[in-house]
């Protein structure tokens, strides 16, 4: 793999490549993504087809998402893969897997070791078409999966915590170091698995309203709810919410946050 990336890729910054090379890693990757034949498998950011082509070993076809035309095309002309694969070529941002599931006929089992530099906007992306997926086995900067897992009091948890687990159960398993991937990047990444509720915990009637009150209240997060949710609500209503407008906003449950948003719906 290390030959291939020099002689035929140079990875580009601006997509965040750093490609996975430990055909152990690759191993206990795929063994945790347990592809099955007849399922809609879609690999986001395939790269160089580390992961693509032990997957097609198992089943076939599966599509893939390249934003990067030079590796669609090598994946296309790759004699182990091209006729495994439904290739793609645009950016995962845009797709539609609504879509996507409507013309392959079932939900979506998604996998990807995804670029650094758009993880959390593409998880936001992905949370839209929750209804069509079955799970997701991402590879994420530990970081990132930290912050997904985190609980109230934690450094770590932000409204992207809130989101994920308000749609998600969220499994990390496995730790993954720099020298598994070319070029080697700065930081540890982790693979998490990402399994859709099937009954929502704490159902909210907007959806836009959670995340902008999460915003609202995370992006001063150290503050008193009083203040930084001062211009939604007043300290009397948190108070007859039930939340103590004493709080920091780091402080306050998922189910807290959602009570919040369905109390303001309903003085529309």
């Amino acid at each position: 793999m290390n030959k291939i990336i020099r002689q035929y890729h140079i990875p580009r910054k601006r997509y965040g490549q750093n490609f996975l090379i430990n055909q152990y890693i690759i191993d206990r990757i795929v063994s945790a993504i347990n592809p099955m034949q007849n399922q809609a498998m879609v690999e986001i950011g395939p790269g160089l087809g580390a992961l693509t082509k032990n997957i097609v070993n198992q089943i076939s076809p599966i599509t893939v998402i390249e934003i990067d035309r030079d590796l669609a095309d090598q994946l296309a002309r790759n004699p182990l893969i091209k006729k495994k694969v439904n290739i793609l070529k645009q950016d995962a941002m845009t797709v539609d897997f609504y879509k996507l599931s409507c013309r392959l006929g079932q939900m979506l089992r998604i996998f990807g070791n995804l670029p650094y530099n758009i993880s959390t906007p593409l998880i936001f992306h992905l949370f839209n078409y929750i209804p069509v997926i079955i799970d997701l086995h991402l590879m994420l900067q530990k970081e990132v999966v930290n912050r997904l897992v985190a609980t109230p009091n934690n450094k770590n948890y932000g409204r992207l915590t809130i989101m994920t687990q308000y749609y998600c159960q969220v499994i990390p398993l496995m730790e993954v170091p720099p020298k598994a991937f070319r070029p080697v990047p700065n930081v540890n990444s982790s693979l998490v698995r990402l399994i859709p509720h099937k009954i929502i915990p704490y159902p909210v009637k907007d959806i836009l309203l959670l995340r902008n009150i999460t915003k609202s209240a995370l992006n001063q997060r150290r503050k008193k709810v009083r203040n930084s949710l001062g211009h939604m609500f007043t300290t009397k209503q948190l108070t007859l919410i039930g939340i103590d407008p004493d709080q920091r906003a780091e402080n306050i449950s998922i189910e807290s946050y959602c009570k919040l948003t369905n109390w303001l719906c309903e003085q529309k």
